[in-house]
């Protein structure tokens, strides 16, 4: 008897905030930037692109063309992502 298997969806992974910041974290960590473009995405889907765009201040339109794959987010666009979170962007060295 073959195993059933089901598509993975990450959206079933990212119920929590902790589970939310650790998935954003791991995509910083890889450092490809098209990854975290699309972490962020993933992030905002899973928490409602209406409710991530009051609380980031970032307009549906732009959360839907930045956070996607071959996007290309600003920095004022990822600092308000990420404060949206309950995180902040900082420097380490590598």
């Amino acid at each position: 008897m073959a195993d059933e298997t089901r598509p993975f969806d990450i959206q079933n992974h990212l119920a929590t905030q902790d589970e939310q910041v650790a998935y954003l974290e791991a995509a910083l960590e890889d450092g490809d930037p098209a990854f975290i473009a699309v972490a962020l995405g993933d992030i905002a889907r899973a928490r409602g692109v209406t409710t991530f765009a009051e609380e980031s201040g970032i307009s549906r339109e732009t959360i839907y063309k930045a956070f996607r794959a071959g996007g290309n987010p600003t920095l004022e666009t990822l600092s308000k992502a990420t404060r949206a979170l309950g995180m902040k962007l900082t420097l380490v060295p590598a």
